[in-house]
């Protein structure tokens, strides 16, 4: 299956029959990797029974072909042919499809299929696979030593010795190198080096880089490498096996130091499609067919797959796709190296300059004088030359020794020793620029630049997570019970850790700290504690230690400088020392114990092998000898330890039950494919759906109860905004992957939307047929307190439509996205897909039976875990679309019982939300309900509202206006119980009023739990005709509670910039709403005022202001304030200039509103503390207020102005409605 993915293939002399070299690698439950090196070369058929069978196949398949074509012309082939055809189609093809178009020298040979088959005339071939099987990727080892014993087979010489012997060699006599060392082992004809990395470097990594470079480019590179690191499905596609295999294991060795953990499947058999199905990410490659369309690839989930096509150099991302921290400074670098070694960072080949290419040639120089020529002749050990060679750069670059050669050449001494050591090298240099092997050159460059371009991928991380372990949670005593209480523990302070990291980084991190190679990665370093560190582990914290050693990171830790890895010359140095001077040589092959007789050479024919030969390897061998000892020596270890560690049969279960969806989900059994195991399979998958799903949810619940979840010991303190966006689109994701698993066919790139209008068409045929509106799901909501607004009705068909009319959105994925932004929104999540599933016909006709969406328990969990998302409020789609239209419902309610509900004048109003105002807004006469369309405004903030004072019913008793997004079904309340008309209350003509969010409350609602509070409820506003008429009332508030309410608002707004900026909400609430600063103020200057018994009429605060304006201006005229100190003089002077400029606007805001708007610009240009001394020491304060009165006290006002100075150190910014036509 993996040895020859599509089976056997057959050839003709006319077919081309080079042999092709792929990778395979088995990945086992417990997370390990076996690799596979198959060479596949062809054969002669020389039995004529086959020939004979062969050609009578070939015609039934041509008959069936030519009566298909006939049937069906406008198509190659008929969807209803046989089976017999269509496995005909791939034994009698043209040039299997393993073979690339390179290989093929673009030459497509019509083969079998083209010219027919005749068994006399023709040579008949067939494809067999020999394959090496080893623990680890030694892939240029491997395959030149498969390559060196199909040389013997088809060479015109017998080879030195039987092919057992090599075999036999190769299997018993070969080790492992250690760590940090390099091997010499003998093939058939050269001998072969392999050498593996010390335990503080990157880990082996044999396959080409510079390959998967060349084929698709460092950006698309970059962008694949994102997808996989933040967990996407990843699928590559080409015709070549090989370059499958080399892309995936490119890709996830450049991961250091965190591993894959899900799927990982590079070459995908045919039997095995089904894998495509998993809704889980997975990293799979997928053989194309030779001229295969990509869009005629039917794949079952597409919304969250990254689709690369290697043979096409393209690749296609996902939506909603987060940039790779500094990707433009880390691509310039990648590209860099690449130029270094003459290749193109765009992919294919190129002319570098001549700078690169002069640095090129000085770097093959460098090669050939590195040269392993010398180890030809070492006699089973290649030490000494090169301790000769270390001898002598030692001597060369030694400039004491230079000085006495120049002295002895001059007097005509000779220092025959170094001479001698000169000459030796001169010679080997030159007898390795002439005989040294292109593919020996040729696998060190790959070395080096493999290396070089990994150490630039891993510095990026030890720069990201250098300060990693600060963050972690370790606070368990022993492994036993971290392992037990592992799901309900927090082992990464990822709020903190976010908070530390420059702001670009934050949309890449924020979702990868999310992942679970992520997740593992700290699970590593806390079990580091009891257990060995993880290799990779290890080698990651040892260079992070070396760079706080030598203080490598300059810049501080926020910064998002660019810092370039420092260390690319030293790693390849490592390589090109261990490759120059061999630490050991193994056994050279020799003549077996075989009969005479035994491993008989045929030419151009693999022979029968010895089984009985190579059953059982040597017993005295000092390599196997080593490696028993080695093991004793571990077993004593394991054995001293074991009352250290946990047994390791509770220990696998507990591991099994703490990772995300279990280990045996990560990689599929390639070898029992029976039904029972598939169906297994695909339950292990819907357990792992409805997991996710309720660890999801949780933390989205955790998330947005932020500060009170922590103190109740949920999760840690959070950084919104960001993090509330990664965990949305990280369940959209996983909605695609539940809706994606299953399908009977796939249609469209969103099963989820694909699903919904299915449904759509059903639902609307049915409203068709029936005249009664469609009583299924088409509810009414309540709203508290929301009289005079029509019941907005819920309907999954309405909702869908106002998603359908966004222009803004292109793409099924982007639909289907916005409508669970806007059903989370509006608290409908869950009842929207208990919807959409309701209709069971629907389900089973999509989806086969083993789909999450028709198991019907773990179904109704589900919808239950999405239920419990309604206990708080999301903005997730206002927030998201804000330039989309949006049409909005006003209602303003008069209080009828003062029979003045209607007015004759022209009434107006204006909304303001976070994102702007819908403009002045006329309203028709004695209409109280209006609908308008404008660009989503965000939540909203204030309403103004005022008429022309026009006819004889001009006076207007309002009690409040509401306001709803008809989409969201988001409804505010801005409360007024105010008059306007001139004459009337302060006479104002228009009023600014401040907004409270109005929580919906659905019939079923009733019984279930509490509701979070709204996130920017003002209290609820007391109706006042104004705070002068309550004065005379004896409710008038003390003097202790007037002082309270102010440090109260002040501490309020000081709180407000003191949060994350996203979770600040309105600050014109804290300034204009109940409660707030300007609501404070006013009792302020209303406590002792003198009351409207005394005046005969209504006086205000305002009127005292201008009052103070009059006599500081007749003052000036005179001259006294000439007298008066400098700064005193200036707040005088600024307070005028502001009153006269609120009084000469256009806008008639009444007194009152004049006196908010003071209050505001006062606080925003930090002018309140200078101008109340102003207002305490005027004269005519002896007039207006009593003795007792707090603007008299001295001692009072002192604290005021010392309470509102705290306010100065923030940058209050003021609404344009409230600000609107003031000109200072």
């Amino acid at each position: 299956m993996l040895c020859m993915p599509k089976g056997l293939s057959f050839r003709t002399q006319r077919d081309s029959r080079t042999p092709q070299f792929h990778s395979f690698l088995i990945t086992r439950e417990d997370g390990s990797r076996t690799y596979g090196f198959v060479h596949t070369f062809y054969e002669e058929v020389t039995s004529p029974q086959i020939c004979s069978a062969m050609q009578t196949l070939h015609q039934m398949h041509q008959a069936e072909h030519n009566a298909s074509a006939h049937n069906c012309p406008s198509s190659s082939s008929s969807s209803s042919s046989s089976s017999s055809s269509s496995s005909m189609d791939s034994l009698a093809s043209s040039p299997d499809e393993v073979e690339s178009p390179s290989s093929q020298g673009g030459r497509r040979s019509c083969g079998c299929s083209g010219e027919g088959y005749d068994s006399v005339r023709d040579t008949l071939y067939v494809s067999k696979a020999m394959c090496l099987i080893t623990p680890m990727p030694f892939m240029h080892s491997c395959k030149g030593f498969l390559s060196q014993v199909h040389r013997a087979v088809i060479s015109h010489q017998p080879p030195p010795l039987p092919l057992e012997s090599y075999i036999y060699n190769i299997l018993y006599e070969v080790p492992l190198p250690p760590p940090g060392r390099s091997l010499k082992f003998h093939g058939v004809y050269e001998p072969i080096l392999c050498q593996r990395p010390g335990v503080g470097e990157l880990p082996l990594a044999d396959f080409p880089l510079s390959e998967a470079f060349r084929l698709l480019g460092v950006e698309n590179l970059v962008q694949i490498f994102t997808c996989v690191l933040l967990e996407m499905q990843i699928l590559l596609y080409s015709q070549d096996y090989q370059r499958l295999m080399v892309v995936a294991e490119g890709i996830t060795t450049l991961l250091f130091p965190f591993q894959w953990q899900h799927v990982y499947v590079p070459i995908l058999p045919a039997s095995l499609l089904h894998f495509l199905d998993a809704p889980v990410p997975y990293l799979m490659g997928l053989q194309s067919k030779e001229g295969t369309d990509r869009s005629k690839l039917e794949l079952p989930q597409e919304a969250n797959l990254c689709f690369v096509d290697i043979d096409n150099h393209c690749i296609e991302l996902p939506e909603e796709f987060p940039q790779f921290p500094n990707k433009t400074e880390f691509i310039q670098e990648l590209s860099e190296v690449l130029l270094s070694f003459g290749l193109s960072p765009e992919g294919g080949n190129t002319s570098p300059d001549p700078a690169v290419s002069m640095q090129t040639s000085t770097l093959e120089k460098e090669l050939k004088n590195t040269s392993l020529r010398e180890l030809v002749d070492d006699r089973r050990n290649g030490n000494l030359g090169g301790e000769a060679l270390d001898v002598l750069e030692l001597l060369q670059g030694n400039p004491t020794l230079e000085r006495l050669q120049a002295l002895a050449k001059r007097t005509g001494v000779k220092v025959a020793r170094l001479e001698a050591l000169v000459a030796g090298q001169k010679a080997v240099g030159e007898e390795s620029v002439g005989g040294r092997s292109p593919a020996e050159e040729e696998e060190l460059r790959n070395a080096k630049l493999n290396v070089q371009l990994r150490e630039v991928f891993a510095a990026r991380f030890a720069t990201m997570f250098a300060d990693y372990e600060s963050f972690v949670i370790q606070n368990s005593p022993d492994l036993e019970s971290w392992l037990t209480n592992r799901e309900q523990m927090h082992n990464f302070d990822k709020a903190s850790f976010l908070s530390d990291q420059p702001e670009p980084y934050l949309p890449f991190l924020s979702h990868f700290i999310e992942t679970q190679m992520f997740a593992t990665f700290i699970d590593n370093k806390i079990m580091s504690q009891w257990e060995e560190k993880e290799p990779l582990l290890r080698v990651f914290d040892g260079r992070i230690e070396k760079a706080r050693l030598y203080n490598v990171r300059a810049p501080s830790l926020r910064s998002s400088v660019y810092q370039k890895c420092t260390f690319l010359k030293e790693s390849a140095q490592a390589i090109e020392q261990r490759l120059r001077k061999i630490d050991h040589t193994a056994i050279h092959p020799h003549l077996l114990d075989m009969k005479i007789g035994q491993g008989k050479y045929q030419q151009g024919f693999f022979p029968k092998l010895q089984a009985d030969v190579l059953a059982s390897g040597p017993t005295n061998n000092k390599w196997s000898n080593r490696t028993c000892s080695t093991q004793r020596r571990v077993d004593r270890h394991r054995q001293q330890n074991d009352h250290l560690v946990l047994d390791n049969e509770l220990k696998e279960k507990y591991m099994q039950e703490a990772r995300n969806l279990g280990k045996n989900l990560r990689q599929p059994k390639l070898s029992d494919l029976s039904p029972a195991v598939i169906a297994q399979t695909n339950w292990k998958f819907v357990e792992g759906l409805l997991k996710e799903c309720k660890m999801k949810t949780k933390r989205m619940l955790v998330e947005k109860m932020g500060r009170e979840a922590v103190e109740l010991g949920h999760g840690e303190a959070n950084i919104t905004g960001l993090e509330e966006n990664t965990l949305i689109a990280s369940l959209c994701d996983l909605l695609e992957r539940i809706w994606s698993h299953g399908l009977q066919v796939k249609q469209g790139k969103s099963a989820l939307w694909s699903h919904l209008l299915h449904y759509q068409a059903r639902e609307e045929k049915n409203e068709q047929l029936s005249e009664s509106p469609v009583s299924n799901g088409q509810e009414k909501r309540k709203l508290e307190s929301s009289v005079g607004l029509p019941a907005l009705r819920v309907s999954l068909i309405q909702d869908m439509r106002h998603i359908q009319n966004m222009g803004e959105i292109k793409t099924d994925v982007g639909r289907a996205r916005a409508l669970i932004r806007l059903s989370l929104e509006k608290k409908l999540l869950s009842q929207h897909l208990k919807q959409l599933l309701s209709n069971h016909a629907l389900t089973k006709k999509l989806y086969k039976r083993y789909a999450f969406l028709r198991c019907e328990e773990e179904k109704e969990q589900f919808l239950f875990h999405l239920l419990s998302l309604n206990a708080v409020d999301y903005f997730c789609f206002t927030s998201v679309f804000t330039t989309i239209l949006i049409p909005y419902r006003a209602v303003i309610i008069p209080i009828k019982k003062l029979s003045n509900a209607m007015t004759t004048s022209n009434p107006w109003l204006c909304v303001s939300g976070e994102l702007g105002d819908s403009g002045i807004l006329q309203i028709t006469k004695n209409v109280l309900e209006m609908t308008f369309d404008c660009q989503n405004l965000g939540k909203l903030t204030t309403v103004q509202l005022g008429h022309d004072n026009s006819g004889l019913l001009a006076k207007w008793l309002v009690d409040c206006v509401m306001v709803r997004n008809e989409i969201t079904g988001h409804t505010y309340k801005f409360p007024c119980g105010r008059w306007l008309g001139k004459g009337v209350d302060d006479g104002s003509l228009e009023r600014v009023l401040i907004g409270e969010f109005v929580v919906p409350c659905s019939d079923d609602d009733g019984g279930r739990g509490t509701k979070t509070p709204p996130l920017q409820r003002s209290p609820s506003q007391i109706r006042r005709i104004s705070i002068t008429s309550l004065t005379g009332r004896g409710n008038k508030p003390t003097t202790v509670q007037i002082q309270e309410s102010i440090g109260e608002a002040v501490n309020n707004i000081i709180k407000h910039f003191h949060k994350p900026e996203k979770e600040r909400g309105s600050l014109t609430v804290l300034l204009c709403g109940e409660g707030g600063l300007v609501w404070a103020l006013e009792q302020f200057f209303h406590h002792g005022f003198r009351s409207a018994r005394i005046f005969q009429k209504n006086v205000f605060v305002w009127d005292f202001y201008e009052k103070v304006v009059a006599f500081v201006e007749n003052a000036d005229q005179i001259g006294d304030l000439q007298e008066t100190p400098e700064p005193l003089g200036l707040n005088c002077e600024s307070f005028c200039r502001y009153v006269n400029a609120i009084n000469t606007m256009p806008r008639n805001i009444g007194k009152d509103g004049k006196f908010q708007l003071l209050v505001c610009l006062g606080a925003r240009d930090r002018m309140l503390p200078q101008w109340l001394p102003l207002l305490a020491e005027c004269p005519v304060i002896t007039r207006m207020y009593e003795e007792n009165a707090l603007l008299r006290d001295k001692l009072t006002v002192s604290s005021l102005v010392a309470v509102l100075e705290t306010l100065h150190d923030f940058p209050i910014t003021l609404e344009s409605s409230l600000t609107k036509s003031v000109e200072l």
